[in-house]
């Protein structure tokens, strides 16, 4: 009854206290399991040489036949009799057999990440065109544009080379003609940054070895244009031109906003100035130079809006907001953190079509898993790390800093705060493996801007269709969008040139550790100063717990005083008895006569 009663009353404070655990939903961590087996799988493919890719292989399948076999047979009786009292064992729980089942699962789909990645990994170590390549042979390649071409600046800040991912349909070296698929990166001129994806392409070129640890088998630096074989997609070719045509409307706005709405809207960096990259870049603010999940989140939420205010049902409005994002996702090109937005966004919308939601760690791994699948090349890609981290940095932490927050600030606000702040936590660590310096001002700038961005996109996104339809209304969106991207760059170049801003940090592994002790201690101190009745409880109880702690501990202090003095008496009591010169038993004089 004592025990119920206890149970009852925390019960009752969990309930009466809105950002208590109990109150929210357990975290599903089910799909984490599965998500980093099939990463690692991923990250092996890469990395190994194609025998021990294979060994791998195989001894992950043995290993998930054997968990699958076991979990099985774990609710059949077992023929043997337990040795005690002749009884047979109990059988496993649903519980115990459904983990080994997933155990046995996971382990597949990580083998099945690892031999999706063989086929790369043999194109890079094996074959003719691994030959060629560790050559460096001059070639005539036939190539499948796989991707949107990055402008690669130079000194001046002007895009000088385009890097370009290719797929290889047919190469010729040296009168021997090689049919292969192998990724490849085609670094050339001005005329490669008009290529769109799905394009079938002829150039003449060297080829290069890539740098250890890169996914493609190898580099080509394209000494003539591309010659166009096939126009590509209708789609890819008209976002191509859309993008064109809202980087020249957006022509009239000042340098910053002129430079800076493309990018977040399209993703089209070109237009960006350096020292405004620069700013940016110091004050953690990199993310709002380009199209991220940020983006592909707003859209999609714009879109759910719409459906319910036009009172769609719930599937028609899943398909509509489903269609808008796959066209989001088509204008922008299919980077990294736009296709794990997008395909989260896609589960999440599936999930309420169907009436669940609030599972977003199960999602996470949903959209983690199908990407690395699909694409084990993103295993080892520090932007795909990055997107996840800051995603799930917002979903076990977010919640929590918004609820600690007190009621009297406005949901939004609470919202601005906690969201970069949270993903800041977890992706800083990794940030500084790749810029050894801290952003002081990261995250008030980030704060600063956040307001900012949902305008800038979606006005933004919005005016993107109407450049061809209504110039007009397109000038007008831009226009005001325009204001607030202006509004954005501002906060980032001010806060680049307040003192400190950039401060040195170490390098490599101390570096790393270091990040990840002051994101505890910011996590814990936000958790202080947002909860200040609580702190003053564990304060009060930990304080209790030290009295309880000291008063045992002098109890025990006391007791073996007691006891040794015991002992000392019971030895001098002893001494004294067998201390008169003769031998005495009882009283009585035994010695002898003489």
């Amino acid at each position: 009854m004592a025990r119920k009663h206890v149970t009852a009353t925390a019960d009752a404070q969990s309930a009466a206290d809105p950002g208590s655990t109990a109150s929210r939903r357990r975290t599903d961590l089910r799909l984490a399991l599965p998500a980093l087996l099939v990463w690692g799988g991923a990250v092996a493919g890469i990395w190994l040489p194609p025998m021990a890719l294979a060994l791998l292989c195989a001894a992950l399948a043995a290993a998930a036949a054997a968990f699958i076999s076991r979990a099985a047979g774990g609710g059949r009786p077992r023929k043997r009799a337990a040795v005690r009292g002749g009884q047979a064992p109990p059988r496993r729980t649903a519980r115990q057999r459904s983990f080994v089942a997933a155990v046995g699962v996971s382990l597949m789909l990580a083998a099945a990440a690892a031999a999706h990645s063989a086929a790369g990994s043999g194109q890079r170590f094996d074959g003719p065109l691994a030959e060629a390549i560790t050559a460096g042979r001059s070639v005539v390649a036939v190539v499948e544009v796989a991707g949107s071409p990055r402008a690669v600046t130079g000194p001046g800040g002007a895009a000088e080379r385009w890097s370009v991912p290719v797929v290889t349909l047919e190469v010729s070296t040296g009168g021997v003609r090689i049919r292969t698929r192998a990724p490849l990166v085609v670094m050339g001129g001005r005329d490669w940054g008009s290529v769109v994806p799905g394009q079938t392409l002829r150039a003449a070129g060297t080829l290069r070895p890539a740098e250890p640890g890169r996914t493609e088998a190898g580099n080509l630096a394209a000494s003539t244009a591309p010659a166009r074989s096939t126009a590509g997609p209708v789609l890819q070719a008209t976002a191509r031109e859309l993008r064109s045509r809202f980087v020249s409307a957006a022509s009239f706005l000042e340098p910053d906003a002129r430079g800076l709405l493309p990018g977040m809207v399209t993703g089209d960096t070109s237009a960006l100035d350096e020292g405004l990259g620069n700013a940016m870049k110091a004050v953690g603010m990199t993310h709002l130079t380009a199209v991220s999940g940020a983006n592909c989140s707003l859209v999609l939420g714009a879109l759910l809006v719409l459906c319910r205010w036009f009172r769609l049902a719930r599937a028609p409005a899943a398909a509509v907001a489903l269609a808008g994002l796959a066209l989001f996702v088509v204008l922008v090109g299919p980077d990294a953190s736009v296709l794990r937005a997008a395909l989260m966004g896609a589960i999440a919308v599936a999930s309420l079509a169907g009436g669940r939601s609030g599972r977003g760690l199960s999602f996470l791994c949903l959209a983690v898993m199908g990407l690395l699948l699909s694409d084990p090349a993103l295993g080892t890609s520090f932007g795909f790390l990055l997107s996840v981290l800051a995603t799930l940095g917002i979903i076990l932490l977010g919640r929590r800093i918004i609820d600690w927050i007190p009621v009297v600030v406005p949901r939004w606000l609470a919202a601005s705060v906690a969201v970069p702040l949270s993903a800041q936590l977890l992706c800083g660590p990794v940030i500084v493996l790749l810029q050894p310096q801290f952003a002081t001002y990261a995250l008030l700038a980030n704060v600063a801007a956040s307001p900012l961005v949902a305008p800038v996109t979606l006005l933004g996104t919005a005016a993107v269709p109407l450049v061809a339809l209504l110039p007009w209304a397109a000038t007008a969106l831009i226009a005001i969008a325009g204001v607030f991207g202006s509004g954005v760059a501002a906060t980032a170049r001010f806060a680049a040139q307040l003192p400190g801003s950039a401060l040195p940090w170490p390098e490599g592994v101390p570096g790393l550790l270091s990040m990840m002790l002051l994101s505890v201690l910011t996590f814990a101190v936000v958790w202080a100063a947002t909860r200040p009745r609580n702190l003053l409880r564990r304060i009060q109880e930990a304080h209790r717990l030290a009295e309880a702690l000291i008063q045992l501990l002098e109890t025990r202090i006391h007791r073996l005083r007691h006891v040794h003095s015991l002992k000392r008496g019971r030895g001098r009591g002893r001494g004294r008895g067998h201390g008169h010169g003769g031998p005495v038993c009882g009283g009585k004089y035994t010695g002898s006569n003489s």
